[in-house]
């Protein structure tokens, strides 16, 4: 390594944070870089493990440990660590498509798997990460990928999320034509309108589709593939097809009033407010849609935070979130080992800034609704809410929530957002290609397959694993990209 026992030399020291009273005037990125010296320095506490589990990206106990792209973390750490940034972001580009939208949004796999991290802080790998490749963009050395030898091939790919952006930039590369199919009116997919501008800046996304499209991948907007377009034109078109269409079929609360007006799904209210600050280049904030209201959350996940901390931008008047679950423990309990994933507290941007404008933490644990109040024009005025406790099912043995009799009390509130997460995919598009799909409505392949039940079908991405990450979505695209490659070509460099 770069420095012997950095990891006792330098504490961690993450990047500079604007403070929530400046960062909730806007919808800017608000996590800054730490300078040049100090970057090496936080590089230089990695250990270089005799058996690296920040790389592994497999399951332990049902849950991710470790990144799924096995990024090479150390030897990216060591050359961060000695200054030779260029080399470091050849290394990373080897294994991972988009390390802009990573190192902004993910929660960080690798750290939770550091070696560091079982008695000290772990490396800052995502931190690390985001600066090598910044570094590439600002230095030019992010190029198209242009390839110069077309194999005569043409590959669809529906949806424009990380996932499908993934798949198709690796099959441009090989030389095949690719064309993107995107719903919406922008690239992006969940990366553009469900997560919000703070936590991943949309000129972030617009700078490596303009490579993409230099390289020569086509992009279709305001196309809805299964409705605007059948499968068999487009099968009749292209040699194979990738859906990569998301988890997009969002999961509901089903109580009485939940017809009332002032209820949206949390992922539907995100893209409204980012494309309304888009559509305005950001000159114009939606306050319409949260100021001065009483905005209820539902779901405690990523999703739930990013509502928490767009409704305060948007001036609302209170947020409370709803979690189903207990509060988890401050720090690991034995029954949650390292290398796992920490089932710990975790307090994110959105619950800070809560804290900092209402004086508490906006979450409320073991709780759910009842019913949704409506005033006699139909527009929500509150919600009845119910404590839950665990309770152990006799016939599966395993533990669910359920509610607490007279525990029910009446809260107020004018907004409502649903962010209880997704049961799969969106059933128009699995109809119209006829591909098959399991219980949760996810495609079905073989294991570790992408292949669907229809010859040149493929998929990947949220729509055949479930609702995840978006690591796990660039993983997913990557592998699928090669097992097209090799179906179209009899083998794969890729």
């Amino acid at each position: 390594m770069s420095t012997k026992a950095g990891f006792l030399k330098y504490e961690r020291i993450d990047g500079p944070v604007t403070g929530e009273q400046e960062r909730t005037k806007n919808f800017n990125e608000f996590h800054l870089r730490l300078p040049a010296q100090q970057r090496r320095e936080q590089a230089q506490r990695c250990m270089n493990c005799g058996v690296p589990f920040c790389q592994n990206g497999t399951m332990i106990a049902g849950m991710a440990s470790g990144c799924p792209l096995h990024n090479l973390v150390p030897e990216i750490n060591d050359l961060v660590g000695r200054g030779r940034l260029e080399e470091a972001y050849r290394r990373l580009t080897i294994t991972h498509s988009f390390p802009e939208f990573t190192s902004r949004v993910c929660p960080a796999l690798c750290e939770a798997a550091c070696t560091c991290g079982v008695h000290d802080a772990p490396v800052a790998t995502k931190e690390n990460e985001k600066e090598v490749i910044e570094f590439a963009y600002e230095h030019g050395l992010v190029q198209s990928g242009k390839p110069v030898v077309r194999t005569g091939k043409k590959v669809a790919v529906v949806g424009s999320g990380p996932s499908g952006l993934a798949a198709a930039d690796l099959l441009n590369r090989r030389g095949h034509e690719v064309t993107v199919y995107e719903r919406k009116d922008r690239i992006g997919g969940l990366l553009r309108y469900g997560i919000p501008n703070m936590k991943l800046e949309k000129s972030v996304i617009d700078r490596r589709i303009r490579l993409m499209e230099e390289a020569g991948v086509r992009f279709i907007t305001g196309v809805n593939v299964g409705k605007d377009i059948s499968a068999s034109d487009l099968s009749a078109e292209y040699d194979s097809v990738i859906l990569a269409c998301g988890a997009s079929n969002p999961r509901d609360i089903q109580v009485p009033g939940r017809d009332a007006k002032g209820i949206f799904f949390a992922v539907d209210f995100l893209g409204m407010v980012t494309k309304k600050l888009l559509d305005s280049d950001f000159r114009e904030y939606p306050a319409d849609l949260a100021e001065g209201k009483e905005v209820l959350v539902i779901g405690g996940g990523d999703t739930g935070n990013d509502c928490v901390g767009t409704c305060i931008r948007l001036g609302a008047k209170k947020v409370s979130q709803l979690e189903m679950m207990p509060q988890p423990p401050a720090e690991r309990l034995p029954s949650n080992p390292w290398p796992e994933w920490p089932r710990v507290l975790k307090v994110d941007y959105g619950q800070e800034e809560a804290i900092w404008k209402f004086g508490a933490d906006p979450r409320i644990y073991q709780t759910t609704v009842k019913e949704f109040l409506k005033d006699k024009k139909g527009h929500l005025k509150g919600a009845v809410l119910v404590s839950l406790q665990p309770e152990k099912d006799e016939k599966t043995g395993r533990m669910k929530m359920v509610p607490v009799p007279g525990s029910e009390k009446e809260v107020k509130a004018s907004l409502v957002l649903i962010a209880a997460g997704f049961l799969g995919s969106e059933s128009y598009v699995t109809d119209s290609f006829s591909v098959s799909t399991d219980a949760r409505t996810n495609v079905k392949t073989e294991a570790g397959k992408h292949l669907t039940s229809r010859k040149g079908i493929y998929t990947a991405g949220d729509m055949h694993r479930g609702q995840s990450l978006v690591v796990w979505a660039i993983a997913e695209g990557r592998s699928a990209a090669r097992e097209v490659d090799e179906d179209l070509m009899g083998y794969s460099n890729l």
